[in-house]
């Protein structure tokens, strides 16, 4: 039995569910220009080919190593430029590195005040407080803590 669509051509709910996705996320992708808009059938219905299969895929892996949709917009218009986007991915990489890298020296610092702050609780215990003595007699570093959140 055949659909009447050439063969690699898939509706959105097809190729969404092949490779794991919402259609409203390809929807969205079409929408930020960083899949192109596809042909329609004459009742409506988007179909995709191989080409934005593995458009998707490249988006999809692009995220996976933390790049933003206004990052990999930015390689993809490279392409469409002609011009090679490594050095620009390169680049990008580099700068995420460097963030990486001061995150870890935060949460180093964090944890360093945590130990501190485990130490001056077990000095304390239940010491009269105005709220906690633990917390009133504790001297924070200057760097101050990242937000973190213990839920999941």
């Amino acid at each position: 039995m055949t659909s009447g669509r050439p063969p690699a051509q898939w509706r959105i709910g097809e190729l969404a569910g092949a490779l794991g996705l919402n259609p409203k996320t390809i929807r969205y992708y079409e929408a930020l220009g960083l899949l192109p808009a596809p042909p329609r059938t004459a009742a409506g219905y988007r179909l995709y080919g191989e080409a934005d299969r593995e458009r998707l895929r490249f988006i999809a892996k692009a995220k996976a190593v933390g790049l933003t949709l206004a990052e990999i917009g930015e390689i993809l218009a490279l392409r469409r430029a002609g011009e090679p986007p490594c050095a620009h991915v390169t680049a990008l990489v580099e700068r995420k590195l460097a963030a990486v890298d001061r995150q870890l020296r935060a949460l180093a610092e964090f944890r360093r005040e945590l130990v501190a702050l485990r130490a001056t609780a077990a000095e304390t215990g239940a010491a009269p407080a105005q709220v906690c003595g633990i917390l009133e007699r504790h001297t924070p570093s200057a760097a101050g803590a990242p937000v973190l959140s213990d839920r999941p």
